[in-house]
């Protein structure tokens, strides 16, 4: 297939031939939402911290006699049932929130979402994109004058001015290919991808 090939100015120029295997999959949305989750769901980490009945500091001594005052009879206060007891089954922040996906499912899945955008003409292809300093204002300039507001760009390198640029844009992130992530590649409403960054993209997931 073809993908729509934009000059270092940014303006249309022509077409560039992609690989039918990565940007010509069909739509598989059970598998894009199950990449998707996972990918979350690894990034979480465990913060979350309860106590049990042996953390929470209470004294051991039975709060009132067992029988005749007409009331529950209770052993401690530190009991689950009481105001400021410890809890049953605690929050640990050694829980594991992983989700384990197959190599192959995942590729699978980013080709499904790179194959939908390309359909939708979110995914752009650009000969090269580059700007002479650091500046924020000057990556603004040129993604405004292409008509990008939120886009995620995928370079072939790492590109210091560029990821320095972007830092200080909210909807603009720059990434390389190795660093496209599923929840990334769906979040952002246009994909701004180099060249040689698509020929790196193919190599891998082809």
């Amino acid at each position: 297939m073809e993908l729509k090939l934009l000059n270092a100015q940014g303006q249309a120029a022509s077409n560039v031939a992609a690989a039918d295997t990565v940007f010509g999959r069909d739509y598989n949305e059970a598998l894009i939402h199950q990449i998707v989750v996972a990918y979350q769901a690894n990034a979480r980490s465990g913060n979350r911290k309860q106590k049990d009945r042996e953390e929470v500091h209470h004294t051991t001594k039975k709060p009132w006699r067992q029988k005749g005052t007409g009331r529950a009879r209770a052993g401690m206060s530190s009991s689950p049932l009481w105001r400021g007891g410890g809890r049953i089954f605690p929050n640990s922040p050694d829980e594991n929130f992983t989700h384990k996906v197959n190599k192959k499912m995942y590729r699978a899945g980013v080709c499904s979402i790179l194959s939908q955008l390309a359909r939708e003409d979110r995914l752009v292809v650009i000969e090269d994109l580059s700007i002479e300093a650091p500046k924020t204002k000057l990556l603004s300039q040129k993604l405004t004058g292409m008509g990008f507001d939120s886009v995620l760009i995928i370079t072939d390198t790492a590109n210091e001015n560029l990821e320095l640029a972007s830092r200080n844009l909210p909807n603009v992130l720059v990434v390389e290919p190795r660093h496209a992530d599923p929840m990334s590649l769906v979040f952002y409403k246009k994909i701004l991808v180099t060249k040689a960054a698509l020929a790196k993209i193919e190599e891998m997931l082809a």
